[in-house]
């Protein structure tokens, strides 16, 4: 195992997402850690240098990733699908206004950068964005000043 790097256990995500892991396998859970890491940086470089810390947070991606990509039909709790509504929701976005009579549903998808709407489609999306909320603050630090104040003075080499 390559130190600063999280692996991947299944074992562990199914013991904290029982309802997801009921309809997510192994291989599929392990291609959604995958994706997981274009969102949350899991090399020796990442700014979440505590290896707990961030093996909780690709792991809410994990369930992020999971339920926004479980079949229609399929409840969180391993519901079973039909045939008419397998595959993945078509609605991309969150759902603004929906009704009941002649059935409709309005969904928004204008998310700016730096923007939390994709993360807030799923209850964990939303715990991971409020989780590394302080990994998204500027840090700034101060230049020193300049040796010479003086722009009419001579360089001064040594």
């Amino acid at each position: 195992m390559p130190t600063g790097v999280v692996v991947f256990s299944y074992r562990t995500w199914a013991a904290r997402y029982p309802s997801l892991a009921a309809s997510v396998k192994p291989k599929q859970a392990q291609a959604y850690f995958g994706e997981a890491q274009l969102f949350c940086d899991n090399t020796p470089m990442s700014p979440v240098r505590n290896l707990a810390i961030r093996a909780t947070l690709l792991n809410l991606l994990v369930a992020h990733l999971a339920m926004l990509n479980m079949p229609q039909g399929t409840a969180a709790s391993g519901g079973s699908t039909s045939a008419a509504s397998a595959g993945p929701s078509p609605l991309v976005g969150r759902i603004t206004s929906a009704t009941e009579g002649s059935v409709s549903v309005a969904t928004q998808m204008d998310v700016p950068p730096g923007s939390a709407q994709w993360f807030n489609q799923t209850p964990y999306g939303a715990e991971f964005w409020a989780a590394t909320a302080a990994y998204r603050t500027m840090r700034y630090i101060a230049a020193p000043p300049p040796r010479n104040l003086d722009p009419y003075a001579p360089f001064i080499t040594r």
